[in-house]
């Protein structure tokens, strides 16, 4: 680790204490003053506070210790930092949180009694925030200033005969704690360098466990204190999705297929059911209408259950939707399957399909057809975003990359339904869902729920 990093690790501590004391000094002071959040406007009576001394060695001084022990404890300390900005800023705040937690249960539960002056605690939080950012940002400047003048950065050499991958040549490029020397094909090229320039880390691009070229690299690296590192051989498009997991002592770079994995589960799951719930009890009376209209035009059944694939590729789900073809649809189907339009891959789609009746074709056009998909989502079947749901005899026809949408449920609408529905090529729609699945989030499951709105009521038919 070179000096520079320790140096400016271990700066973090005493800027922090002096942001501690002076966010607490000053918060006494602003209570002392009886200084309220609205200048010239006195809403409290003036608070009995404890001598100043009693409030330095008894408060401040054990406060200090615990938020530089919670600070520790979430690695603000680390010596070399790879958090990001918001991160950084994220256990800062979540540290001073832990703090104001400690001091109320510390006053309720062993005092017995409350906080001397709420408003000051009020001001310390804040202050505290604003003061322990602040401290951080200075260190953050002061280290990006020196390594614009090359000071402190960390000088990285690729090497192997694959060039290193692009996010990583970006980051070494962009990122102002390293400085990257290019990339050299062989330990031999890799010498010629050294002999030039003091090397701190060498980044192999195809390293192999029990290869020559791999144990002669990282000797060398060992034997002259060269950090030496690696890049996945694979799945390098994804680094977001791998985790480093430990087998025993041994690390493990695992593959996540989704970030849903985990708690993102558990929160899609939740807002599947309550959404659903809602919509259901919302949209209650236009089931009812719908299903007299289609009870009056075409007669019962009004629901039709469509035997479609769920997740993982295995089980078969009925999913839910009001009857927008004839009865005997499924039998109609083999004697129009010369007459697909869809030669693209395994879908079947025809522009005017001659089993869709006059109220049916209305309700594709505005999606109302799947309105009871609400009730898969309620019962787990489905999930209100994801990838849509095929028959068996389409996925049959899956290949293996094609199966990488059964990584989540199905969904009533999705990334490829709002950005070209059926106009889109099975292949482009593939990756769309695909690309759903690497990066989900809450907030584009928002996104697509709202694009849907204005894709409904765009009217375009489904065929």
């Amino acid at each position: 680790m070179k000096r520079s990093e320790v140096t400016f690790g271990l700066l973090r501590i005493p800027l922090d204490l002096l942001g501690i004391f002076a966010a607490l000094l000053l918060a006494y002071r602003l209570r002392e003053w009886n200084m309220d959040f609205l200048p010239g406007t006195q809403i409290l009576e003036p608070a009995r506070l404890p001598e100043f001394g009693w409030y330095v060695y008894d408060f401040v001084l054990p406060s200090a210790a615990v938020i530089v022990f919670f600070a520790a404890c979430l690695k603000l300390y680390s010596l070399k930092s790879t958090l990001s900005a918001w991160s950084e800023m994220g256990r800062l705040l979540a540290t001073v949180c832990l703090w104001l937690v400690s001091v109320i249960a510390w006053y309720f539960l062993v005092r017995k009694q409350l906080f001397f002056s709420r408003l000051l605690l009020i001001h310390a939080t804040v202050m505290l925030g604003v003061f322990l950012a602040a401290t951080r940002a200075a260190v953050t400047l002061l280290q990006r200033a020196m390594a614009r003048m090359g000071i402190g950065t960390t000088l990285v050499i690729s090497v192997g005969s694959e060039p290193v991958a692009r996010a990583a040549r970006d980051t070494l490029k962009e990122d102002r704690r390293y400085e990257y020397l290019g990339h050299v094909p062989n330990l031999p090229a890799l010498k010629g360098m050294a002999a030039k320039c003091a090397i701190d880390l060498v980044l192999q691009t195809d390293p192999s466990p029990a290869g020559k070229e791999t144990i002669e690299l990282i000797e060398y690296c060992r034997a002259r204190q060269i950090g030496y590192g690696y890049l996945p051989p694979v799945l390098a498009d994804v680094p977001h999705l791998l985790n480093v997991e430990r087998l025993g002592l041994l690390p493990v770079i695992r593959l996540q297929p989704t970030p849903l994995d985990g708690w993102g589960r558990v929160w899609k799951r939740l807002f599947d059911l309550t959404f659903s719930a809602m919509a259901l009890l919302l949209l209650s009376p236009l089931f009812l209408l719908l299903a007299a209209v289609l009870w009056a035009s075409n007669g019962l059944p009004v629901l039709y259950f469509s035997k479609r694939v769920g997740q993982n590729g295995s089980a078969v789900i009925p999913v839910w939707k009001f009857r927008s073809m004839v009865r005997n649809a499924d039998d109609m189907k083999p004697t129009l399957l010369e007459k697909n339009e869809r030669r693209d891959g395994p879908l079947f789609k025809l522009s005017h399909d001659p089993r869709i009746t006059g109220v049916g074709r209305w309700l594709r056009r505005f999606d109302l057809d799947e309105l009871p998909q609400l009730v898969n989502v309620l019962l787990g079947h489905m999930s209100l975003v994801g990838p849509r749901p095929h028959l068996p005899e389409e996925v049959a026809r899956y290949q293996s990359h094609d199966r990488r949408v059964f990584a989540v449920k199905p969904g009533i609408t999705g990334l490829a339904q709002v950005s070209g529905r059926s106009s889109l090529t099975f292949k482009e729609e593939v990756h769309l869902d695909i690309q759903y699945i690497e990066e989900w989030s809450l907030f584009l499951d928002l996104w697509i729920l709202w694009r849907t709105v204005f894709v409904v009521l765009q009217g375009k038919s489904r065929g």
